[in-house]
């Protein structure tokens, strides 16, 4: 039993550690930075890239928002991948404005093949782009979304994140769930490690890559998460990733919990990938460069086995007490510290994000209080993507057609 109140000491050390680290890093989203100076004053050239598998329902209203930026036209190009697609959608895009280039090869379904696959062709044309900005067909843009993206590589930003908004966040408790969790992410994980000169990560869509630094080998990523995985692949380089709170692109969001489930497997999946490829890469990376960005980036991998230590030292606990070396009271007091982070914290720290974000709160009622169910539910999808990590890609159905006008007045 003596070896066994080590262990727990150690664990409650170690596990005290990780998340105090997490509290401060968080706290520096609080801090309000002065913008960055230019180092270039140009108006770049862009691609708007969209890759497109059955998106006919939604991907008209994208392109039209694409078209309405606030940015010269003649320096941006509308670009869809109809990627594998048995609808409409190659037509639909086609008719809305955009350039189109069918894509089939049904082995390789994924975003990021077919990313590689449109890069590739550029890279070989030597297409006269300064940068491009990638969206999910499903996305609607604000109209300063190019401006503001202008503005970062004018400040000597490679890679940067837009602000992800939600396009339903009130359609249903799960969309509120995600809506809730990526305002959490944005200002309390992307926009704190920016403020501290850390790096962000980019987080499916809506973002910008400069384009020189993808040549001459195109979009190179292998996982299921090909967005966490660029992300890492740059900071393991020394490349730290920027933030852009300003450019704007409002995303849709599962509504269903086979869906939401569906989904998230496939993000845990990735990541169990991410730390496979990517964990000794991004060592390397601190032991090379010397810096809490490269440090921060190889802790961001260390969820789920900060997840499963919490789950040992939950069972020395137990051992513990029927060792008759703890009391009932230690023990259940042990245990509830763990049942109010899962099941109350996520209450506040949602009504909290929200009020920060100024985000109307009342009709989202129903998506906080079911929140830390979408959270818990998220221990068991790792749980079984431990046991059973399922590789294959599926499709999230998108069906939300509406327009930025009825978005923005939605979320005001």
């Amino acid at each position: 039993m003596e070896y066994l109140d080590i262990l727990k000491q150690v664990l409650v050390y170690f596990l005290t550690a990780y998340w105090c680290y997490q509290g401060v890093i968080s706290l520096c989203a609080l801090i309000k930075l002065k913008d960055k100076p230019y180092i270039t004053n140009k108006n770049h050239k862009f691609m708007a890239i969209i890759p497109a598998h059955n998106e006919e329902a939604v991907v008209g209203n994208l392109i039209e928002s694409l078209k309405n930026q606030n940015y010269n036209k003649e320096l941006y190009d509308i670009y869809v991948i109809a990627d594998n697609c048995d609808d409409n959608t190659a037509e639909k895009a086609k008719s809305a404005g955009a350039i189109v280039l069918k894509r089939i090869d049904p082995e390789h379904k994924t975003k990021g093949h077919a990313l590689n696959w449109f890069l590739k062709q550029k890279i070989e044309e030597n297409a006269a782009y300064d940068a491009l900005c990638v969206f999910d067909a499903d996305n609607i843009v604000d109209k300063e979304f190019l401006k503001n993206m202008n503005k970062k590589l004018c400040q000597g930003e490679e890679v940067v994140q837009g602000y992800r908004d939600i396009k339903n966040p009130t359609d249903s408790w799960i969309a509120g769930g995600y809506a809730i969790f990526y305002w959490m992410m944005h200002r309390f994980y992307h926009l704190a490690r920016y403020n501290l000169g850390m790096s962000p990560l980019l987080n499916g869509t809506g973002f910008m890559v400069k384009f020189d630094i993808l040549k001459p080998n195109g979009w190179q990523t292998i996982t299921l998460t090909e967005d966490i995985e660029f992300s890492l692949i740059n900071i393991a380089q020394g490349r730290r990733l920027g933030w852009a709170v300003d450019a704007i692109v409002y995303d849709e969001q599962p509504n269903t919990f086979k869906q939401s489930w569906s989904q998230r497997s496939r993000w845990t999946v990735g990541h169990l990938q991410c730390m496979k490829e990517y964990t000794g890469k991004l060592i390397n990376g601190v032991k090379e460069y010397k810096t809490l960005m490269n440090f921060d980036g190889a802790l961001y991998l260390f969820g789920i086995p900060m997840m499963l230590l919490t789950f040992l030292l939950l069972g020395v606990n137990g051992l513990l007490y029927l060792g008759q070396e703890m009391t009932f009271a230690d023990l259940i007091g042990n245990y509830s510290r763990y049942l109010i982070a899962t099941f109350i914290m996520p209450v506040i720290t949602g009504t909290a994000i929200m009020a920060l974000e100024k985000k109307p709160i009342k009709p989202m009622m129903k998506a906080i209080l079911m929140y830390p169910i979408f959270m818990g539910s998220w221990i068991l999808i790792n749980i079984k993507c431990l046991i059973k990590p399922d590789t294959k890609w599926e499709k999230i159905e998108h069906v939300r057609d509406i327009n930025i006008q009825e978005v923005k007045s939605a979320t005001n």
